[in-house]
């Protein structure tokens, strides 16, 4: 969400507030031999993220805008039984041969992170041929309180496909790297979605 006041040519004064969650629970799968065990690592609300700050947003168009927040908060919410030590579902990672506890950034005993950094945010709409269309939307963070240099990644492509006004066919392609979540690297996630549309 953004609220905005004009201030020049194209620019804005702006407040925005951004959340994001899961609605399904996401399983790790740990091979052990001819032995395979699959635990929770994520549900609903687990992880949470909050995410304002004031900024000023650079508007061409509806499809073609830029917010940017020099001066932006956010809190990352996880369940206690990922982080609590005694817990079976807790969550663990290793770096340089030594295992702690960490979820999502969120500390051993802890239920909440707090980050405060800059935040930028692109959007661009634009039709590549008749009947097809492209949106991008790519989300970058700072955290100026822990490792600035790794900026948190989000980038999403929906590509939108109008055969005839009967069929229609999305594909959406999702990357995220966030050093806090995944330390091995980027996150994938492609759909492919075809649709028939009737009238009454």
């Amino acid at each position: 969400s953004n609220v905005g006041k004009k201030a020049k040519g194209n620019w804005y004064y702006t407040v925005y507030f951004n959340f994001k969650t899961q609605l399904d629970s996401g399983v790790s799968f740990n091979d052990f031999g001819e032995e395979r065990t699959e635990s929770k690592n994520s549900h609903f609300f687990s992880p949470a993220y909050f995410q304002a700050g004031p900024g000023m947003l650079w508007k061409k168009s509806d499809n073609f805008n830029v917010n940017i927040s020099p001066l932006a908060a956010k809190l990352v919410v996880v369940d206690s039984k990922f982080t609590d030590p005694d817990s079976d579902e807790r969550i663990e990672e290793e770096v340089d041969g030594v295992k702690t506890i960490n979820a999502f950034g969120v500390e051993e005993g802890k239920t909440t992170r707090f980050e405060l950094g800059a935040s930028v945010r692109g959007y661009a709409k634009f039709d590549i041929m008749k009947n097809v269309s492209m949106e991008n939307i790519l989300l970058l963070y700072s955290n100026y309180l822990e490792d600035p240099q790794n900026v948190d990644i989000d980038y999403t492509m929906n590509l939108a496909l109008q055969v005839n006004k009967y069929i229609s066919a999305s594909f959406i392609f999702q990357t995220i790297y966030d050093d806090n979540a995944n330390r091995l690297g980027f996150q994938v996630r492609e759909a492919f979605g075809l649709g028939v549309n009737v009238g009454f």
